[in-house]
């Protein structure tokens, strides 16, 4: 399915690549849908159209090359999840596992112009160009949970590595979606002694349930409660050592994030908020209670492998974090399915 413009995806066929040794060709089962699709679908985020999305692709090894081969330890029939992120393969960025320096990409987001086309994982096939992280996922998982991990792996690097979370420290979540619940739930895995999440009581009901299902200590309904107080209460008047906001758009929360931190905490900020910032954000507050405040938007190597040790392990009920899946030529309704407040989405797979 290619994305010609915004609130279009419109199927189209294309050859079927010939691999050298360095790449391969992944038979996709499922694709994972994120915020980010739904902002490039309705072109608040805009494309190089035309673009074949989905950045969050499982699927089985389905032709590789041979250097590709020793280089991934991977072989023709092995099931993969993808990192989002790709690159050159040989930098010192790729090698650190960190940000591409000279050749950056990202599945999903890649015009169907640049050969061969196929980069984005709402296919029947992908790309696995050389510079792709693909990670093997065992077989007994099913594709619609292995295609959580990435957004495990954004709660892993947003909750924990980012913020450098240590053993029996307190965080706060601001936003019980997919992201807020897999912040949760590694924050729980990593140790924490407290975990409070927040949301609107009048959509997030059913999420604020099972954050609670999924170890968090307080659900918080900010339609209800000022959720500064409740957390500062929780915490004996300190306030959260970590606090996560991953809310989309509304800007409300990064103010609570602030007042809510304790003295010397860190604020992560992984909800995109669009180009007119944050008004009245409090500098000098961050400043006079000396807070620490980190940018988040990707997943780093390291926490995508803690995800998919995760998926893997089966300890945490994370199929009911699934709760709609659709074939590849529903892939519009999917989308719009994730932002409808009246589906109660929380993951949505696509599956060709």
């Amino acid at each position: 399915m290619v994305q010609t413009g915004p609130g279009v995806l419109e199927p189209a066929t294309f050859p079927r690549p010939v691999l050298g040794d360095d790449d391969a060709l992944l038979r996709v089962e499922a694709c994972g849908i994120c915020g980010t699709d739904a902002d490039t679908f309705s072109g608040e985020v805009p494309l190089a159209y035309p673009v074949i999305p989905g950045h969050e692709p499982v699927g089985r090894i389905e032709a590789i090359g041979s250097r590709a081969a020793a280089r991934w330890q991977l072989a023709v029939g092995d099931r993969v999840v993808a990192q989002a992120d790709f690159g050159c393969g040989r930098c010192r960025g790729c090698l650190d596992g960190l940000a591409c320096l000279v050749a950056p990409g990202n599945h999903g987001f890649v015009p169907v112009g640049r050969p061969p086309a196929l980069w984005g994982g709402y296919a029947e096939v992908m790309y696995l160009a050389p510079g792709s992280v693909p990670h093997r996922i065992a077989s007994h998982v099913a594709p619609r949970v292995a295609a959580l991990t990435n957004a495990l792996g954004a709660g892993f690097a947003w909750a924990v590595a980012a913020p450098g979370l240590r053993y029996g420290q307190s965080v706060a979540v601001l936003g019980p979606g997919q992201r807020g619940l897999a912040c949760v739930i590694a924050a729980r895995q990593a140790g924490a002694a407290a975990v409070f999440v927040t949301g609107l009581g009048s959509r997030d009901a059913h999420k604020l349930a099972l954050a609670a299902d999924l170890g968090a200590d307080l659900a918080v309904d900010v339609e209800v409660d000022d959720p500064v107080a409740r957390v500062l209460a929780a915490t004996g008047g300190v306030g959260a050592d970590v606090v996560v906001d991953t809310t989309p758009h509304a800007t409300q929360p990064v103010l609570d994030a602030v007042r809510m931190a304790r003295p010397g905490g860190t604020v992560v900020l992984a909800g995109l908020k669009g180009p007119g910032g944050v008004p009245g954000f409090p500098t000098d507050e961050v400043a006079v209670r000396t807070l620490t405040v980190r940018g988040v938007r990707a997943v780093d190597h390291q926490s995508f492998r803690l995800a998919v040790r995760l998926v893997e392990s089966g300890r945490v009920p994370l199929e009911r974090l699934h709760t709609h899946h659709f074939p590849l030529d529903r892939a519009a309704e999917a989308v719009r399915t994730l932002t409808d407040p009246a589906a109660g989405a929380i993951a949505v797979t696509i599956e060709p």
